[in-house]
């Protein structure tokens, strides 16, 4: 297996990337080829940091310039071209490597992977996956922004993309997928979910019909699909709604003495509980339906996010996700 990683893409790039990528070639079985892709005196900087050789399979491909998080992604790809995320996704392109992750601007690494590496043949536009946890284990939520405005025949290719993804890498034997709605009823929702609804109701697809926000985290679905804006509302939202929840516990056990010796008591209950929610431990989001497994991290990845986004896109390879959602697919258009 052999996967280019954008060493200069995120907040804390390279040092944390380079670090992950490391773990990943120390911990991982089966890995051919590391590419680390971006500025070679930053990216030799960083490995000179830790003791003992560079192992074998990481190898550094230089390039000059960066897509930073305030670049218009179009323009940044078509001018950019010496960027590391263009670099990366070209290495894949080019049949150099097998996969390709970036914790860089995620509008560029969507453009770059479109554009250069095509779409799956019976996929429209690639999707980002994003898993949101739930006392149950994580679900998958697709589209969280990739195309804000999805067609229903789209959004079908996100379901089966999603139950694909679901049952092979998060090992979910019968992934059941939801709609996401305003309401239950088949008959709710605006013209593309009423579409979508009927187009979804036919496949073999374990489609439990519409889902509203508020089952979404309770455990009842595997997979959730939308349109792109509905799904970036909702991670974006789930995201705010996180962070204040921890922020109003951390100043309420800060209120008096007495409350931070209850803390003291439970803080293994709350580090469990960040543990389960943790997305540096899902590695990053797939990109599902680009001719090539791309994963895309959190701006803020760390070192342990980018270990688990090589090992997640190991897994991808080496279960041939993509070649699955193809014949899918195919499976699913003959049905319809």
């Amino acid at each position: 297996m052999r996967i280019s990683i954008d060493a200069m893409g995120g907040d804390y790039a390279p040092l944390e990337i380079v670090a992950g990528t490391l773990q990943a070639a120390e911990k991982l079985q089966g890995l051919e080829k590391l590419f680390l892709v971006g500025d070679e005196t930053k990216i030799k900087a960083e490995l000179a940091k830790h003791k003992g050789k560079v192992p074998a399979c990481i190898e550094i491909v230089h390039c000059t310039e960066v897509v930073e998080m305030g670049d218009s992604p179009a323009v940044a790809i078509r001018r950019k071209k010496d960027s590391s995320i263009a670099r990366a996704v070209e290495l894949v392109k080019d049949g150099k490597a097998d996969a390709i992750f970036s914790a860089g601007n995620t509008g560029a690494a969507v453009a770059a992977a479109t554009l250069k590496l095509r779409t799956l043949e019976g996929v429209d536009r690639p999707a980002i996956a994003t898993l949101l946890p739930t006392p149950k284990g994580p679900f998958i939520l697709l589209d969280a922004g990739a195309n804000p405005d999805s067609t229903p025949e789209m959004i079908q290719q996100y379901a089966v993309m999603g139950s694909i993804y679901s049952r092979e890498i998060l090992s979910v034997s019968n992934p059941s997928v939801g709609l996401l709605s305003i309401g239950e009823e088949a008959a709710k929702g605006n013209e593309t979910t009423k579409k979508t609804f009927s187009l979804l109701e036919k496949t073999h697809l374990n489609f439990i019909g519409n889902v509203e926000s508020r089952d979404l985290y309770g455990g009842r679905v595997s997979v959730a699909v939308c349109d792109g804006f509905v799904g970036n509302v909702v991670l974006k939202t789930s995201e705010a709604v996180a962070s204040m929840i921890s922020n109003w516990l951390k100043a309420m056990f800060r209120a008096n003495p007495l409350r931070i010796l209850g803390y003291l008591f439970s803080r293994g209950v709350f580090k469990e509980m960040r543990s389960h929610a943790d997305p540096s431990s899902y590695g990053g989001a797939p990109l599902l339906g680009a001719n090539g497994i791309v994963i895309i991290g959190h701006g803020s990845s760390n070192a342990f996010a980018t270990f688990n986004a090589i090992r997640v896109a190991s897994e991808a390879i080496d279960h041939d996700v993509n070649h699955l959602i193809e014949a899918e697919l195919k499976s699913i258009n003959s049905e319809t």
